[in-house]
């Protein structure tokens, strides 16, 4: 599980995190969702180490990763997959060597083993083979695929998720929610996906929070969404009302 405390983030004078309190819940796909602009990705970013709060607490399982010294902060990050919304893979690799970046710098693996878990990521996101294509040779759903096998090929606790549909089709897009949904649950891990796709939120939804302004605004389950989005105002106004006639 993941908890975050009073969040405060501000870029020079303009505050765009407004005390933020939530709990990311363990085997679970926790969704944030909201407008553009609302603090989503500001938000992960903070949890993630890319941005630093300026005030607030952010706790891994317990540990609180602002106040860690460098070895708890690594520990804690080797324990963190990243799924960013361009996938940011580096095109001058190959398929498979982006997959192994993360056991170069974070596994003591010897090379045969750091091959024998790329192969095995790979087999995993359904891309056997593809080992020596480079990004450029690829489409844009598998892209995403390649990364979701490099955010699984340490051994994580957590995956960061941001706007993993971005720029996709509704079908491959239905796909790469199915194979996040199946990655949480078979390793138990604290899943955290920034979106503003109400399919995905109703498909795999488990926990869900929406920010509106830099704040959090609501807090539920997938049960309890649909009643919220007659409740809370700002809610209304983010949810396309035609989607649920």
């Amino acid at each position: 599980m993941i908890e975050i405390q009073n969040i405060n983030k501000s870029f020079d004078d303009k505050q765009v995190l407004f005390d933020i309190n939530a709990k990311f819940l363990k085997g679970k796909n926790n969704i944030i969702i909201g407008a553009s602009g609302g603090g989503k990705s500001v938000l992960m970013k903070c949890m993630v180490g890319l941005e630093k709060p300026q005030t607030g607490k952010i706790f891994f399982d317990g540990r609180e990763i602002l106040i860690a010294d460098d070895d708890g902060v690594r520990e804690i990050r080797k324990e963190i997959g990243m799924l960013f919304q361009g996938t940011a893979l580096f095109d001058s690799l190959t398929v498979e060597q982006n997959i192994e970046f993360p056991l170069r710098f974070f596994s003591k693996m010897t090379p045969k083993e750091r091959k024998e878990r790329v192969n095995f990521c790979l087999e995993r996101v359904n891309m056997v083979g593809a080992n020596k294509k480079y990004p450029s040779e690829i489409s844009g759903g598998m892209k995403k695929r390649v990364g979701i096998a490099r955010a699984i090929s340490l051994d994580i606790k957590y995956l960061f998720c941001d706007e993993p549909n971005s720029g996709l089709d509704p079908i491959t897009s239905r796909l790469i929610d199915e194979l996040i949904n199946e990655i949480t649950i078979e390793y138990q891990i604290t899943n955290v996906v920034t979106s503003h796709d109400m399919k995905t939120v109703f498909d795999i939804g488990d926990h869900i929070l929406f920010m509106y302004e830099g704040k959090l605004w609501w807090e539920g389950d997938k049960d309890d969404f649909r009643h919220a989005i007659k409740e809370v105002e700002e809610l209304k106004k983010f949810i396309d009302a035609s989607y649920f006639e």
